[in-house]
Formats: C-alpha cells, structure tokens, sequence
C-alpha cells in the first residue's frame, strides 16, 4: 500500500487527492448523498466518478476523496453496492483498507515535530478525528 502510495505522488508530484483523482481520469463530483452517507466511488461506461457528500466539511471532503480513490487503485472491478448484494466479502475489510490508505496518503511525506503527538500531526494534515486510529 506504502509502494502505491509513493508512486502516485511521485507521479502527480502532489498527495492532494483531487489532484490524483483528475490525473487518473476520474470524474469528482459534489451532490447532497444524504445523511449517512459521505461518498461513493463507481464505474458507468468504463468511467470512473467520485461523488462526495457537498454538505461536508473540506477536511473530511479531502479524506473522502482519499477514501473513494483507495477503492479505485485497491479494489479495482468492486463497487460497494456490488459488494454488499452480489457477495459474501467481508466489506468491512475493504472500508479499512481505504481508510489506512487515505490516512497514508494524507500525511505522507509528513512526519512529526520534536514533542508533537501523532494526533497533532493527523491534525494538521486535515485527517479528521474519527479516522486518526487508521494511523497505525
């Protein structure tokens, strides 16, 4: 997961996800999701679209970014929607997953300040408060 992470940002010289998600070719999109739901990442017509929930936050907008660009680069052929009604998966595996790999690239290339915590420095990285146990 590290070794993806870096060849990306080497390759869009950025670890801003937006930036990556326009390098790769896949369409973000804002609209109102719902409550409940952040985002979501799908394929129509051999294009790929991140939607995002436009009423959240620009820290978690980023992370959800992050988030949906996971499953396009760690789980390529999956939606969520086909994964929770065509499959036994353990879905939850793959929520994780996505989760360690947006707080990855969120912070890569970061690393902490003599007498910083870490959850200083998921902080100032924009990593919202209920992501920073992916840290680890």
């Amino acid at each position: 997961m590290n070794e993806l992470i870096y060849k990306l940002i080497r390759r869009y010289q950025s670890n801003d996800p937006f930036e990556i998600a326009a390098g790769l070719g896949i369409h973000v999109r804002f609209a109102d999701l719902g409550q409940g739901t952040r985002g979501l990442y799908f394929k129509k017509l051999r294009r790929r679209f991140i939607v995002i929930h436009d009423q959240l936050d620009e820290n978690w907008q980023r992370f959800v970014c992050a988030h949906e660009l996971a499953h396009d680069r760690l789980h390529p052929g999956f939606s969520r929607f086909w994964l929770d009604e065509q499959s036994f998966f353990n879905v939850g595996k793959y929520e994780r997953q996505a989760n360690k790999f947006a707080v990855r690239l969120l912070t890569a290339g970061d690393s902490l300040v003599k007498g910083e915590t870490i959850e200083a420095l998921l902080q100032r990285n924009g990593v919202p408060e209920e992501m920073h146990k992916y840290y680890f």
